[in-house]
């Protein structure tokens, strides 16, 4: 009786060990559990998750905002990547084939784009050569109606002003092309080493507000990092305000997501006939893979959900200045400018609907004098970022940090100008709001990037399902 009641207890021993996982060798961690473990659930200092982001951007906005940027309109992007670097003279060129960028021919660029820099209207576009000539003599044509001059001298005063994040290039300077973004992609060119990390050094030890006796984890120019300064690190970043710890999340996204697009398009076999390009699993593992990065690579997952959740809002805040009447995604070809701006205002009403935006008011919301000062170094460091782009070895990467640094600019420029959208005239110029060209083809592109990436992360994911 007792061998026969050992023997059941030691059978039920057996089946409960089976059914905990502990009489059996737990499977190894999947390479997707280890880069994708913390990317889920809420975002730090915000109301959404990470799946209904997914859902969202993959399969409701990510096909029709690829269609808009494939038009003439947001395809054509006019950039000066012969500015010298302001902070040093050692700057190395990348001479790799890939690193270069083709600029497009005079015929290649649609007239209505050509003749109009930052205009929306017809009748704007084609007073456009007179207003500029007239600028450039540092007077307004008499010719031009009262209206007409009035708007251009408040256009030109608003271009200087204060509410700009980004010193943007000087559009009129012969050294100002026509780039098609189409032509040139965003993709894994061979620049990294340290002149790369340098840029990357720069802007976080720099311009994110950091001590300098406060050392960034994973910093490949520095040396003997270990666990104490990451700890040591992330506790300074919990400390801050929740305007410098934004800033800081904002980089380390626009920072991670530009790795995601270098991972999903990399070059993978080259041969006389062609190039290869396509996901390059152990790229990606090695920038975002948890044990590979000591932590770190989940966490920059993150921050690229929050910076999409900034732009995010900064598009459904500024819908009603492209609703406006007046305005046109001019090009010259009236059909495909009007489809264009359904496409533009359906995505946008979309972005409108989504249940759990960002809310900017958290920001700079406490003394006014401290919050007005804090605004301006929150500006003054992300203006400070623009211009480093100009130090950028690789011609192609130089081309997309300018065109990602000023479309989050614009988007900083949008949350923080809500007022003044709102007070914006139905109709006619809009005196104290108003984009470029450059900015709206800036700010859309590079949501698109950031919308990209999201898109990336879930090819990833199934990719690395598999592999251990």
């Amino acid at each position: 009786m007792g061998r026969g009641w050992g023997f059941l207890i030691g059978l039920l021993g057996a089946v409960w060990l089976l059914g905990s996982g502990h009489g059996e060798q737990q499977p190894p961690e999947t390479a997707a559990q280890r880069c994708f473990c913390q990317v889920s659930g809420y975002l730090d200092d915000c109301t959404c998750d990470v799946e209904t982001i997914d859902r969202f951007n993959n399969y409701r906005l990510f096909p029709r905002l690829q269609k808009l940027l494939e038009s003439d309109y947001f395809r054509y992007y006019k950039v000066n990547l012969k500015r010298p670097c302001p902070f040093w003279n050692d700057i190395s060129q990348c001479g790799r084939r890939d690193c270069a960028v083709k600029p497009c021919q005079s015929d290649e660029v649609p007239v209505g784009i050509k003749s109009a820099s930052y205009k929306y209207s017809e009748e704007a576009n084609n007073l456009i050569e007179e207003c500029e000539q007239a600028e450039r003599l540092g007077a307004v044509d008499e010719s031009l109606s009262e209206e007409t001059q009035k708007a251009v001298l408040q256009w030109t005063k608003h271009d200087d002003s204060s509410d700009n994040f980004c010193e943007a290039d000087d559009i009129q300077s012969p050294d100002a092309e026509y780039v098609d973004l189409l032509l040139n992609p965003e993709r894994y060119t061979g620049y990294k080493g340290p002149d790369a990390w340098k840029i990357w050094n720069v802007i976080y030890e720099e311009n994110c507000f950091k001590p300098q006796t406060i050392k960034r984890p994973l910093n490949p120019l520095a040396s003997g990092q270990g666990k104490s300064e990451e700890n040591t690190f992330y506790s300074w970043l919990e400390g801050l305000c929740v305007e410098k710890r934004a800033f800081y999340r904002l980089i380390s996204g626009l920072h991670a997501s530009i790795n995601v697009h270098l991972s999903a398009r990399y070059l993978l076999q080259e041969t006389w006939l062609e190039k290869k390009w396509g996901h390059n699993v152990t790229e990606f593992q090695q920038r975002f893979d948890g044990i590979l990065t000591e932590g770190e690579g989940p966490r920059r997952l993150k921050n690229l959900y929050f910076l999409y959740l900034i732009e995010l809002r900064a598009l459904s805040k500024v819908l009603p200045f492209f609703e406006r009447p007046d305005f046109q995604l001019f090009t010259g070809n009236k059909i495909q400018d009007e489809e264009n701006k359904m496409l533009l205002l359906e995505i946008l009403h979309e972005i409108k609907s989504f249940p759990l935006h960002f809310d900017e008011n958290s920001f700079f919301a406490g003394d006014k004098k401290e919050a007005h000062k804090l605004k301006e170094d929150f500006r003054l460091h992300f203006r400070n970022i623009s211009r480093i782009m100009d130090c950028v070895g690789c011609f192609k990467c130089r081309l997309w940090g300018k065109l990602q640094t000023q479309g989050l600019g614009t988007a900083l420029k949008i949350l923080f100008s809500e007022k003044l959208i709102a007070n914006m005239p139905e109709s006619g110029p809009s005196y104290e709001f108003h984009l470029t060209r450059q900015e709206i083809v800036s700010l859309f592109n590079a949501f698109g990037r950031i919308s990209t990436s999201v898109k990336e992360l879930e090819n990833f994911r199934n990719l690395l399902q598999n592999i251990h």
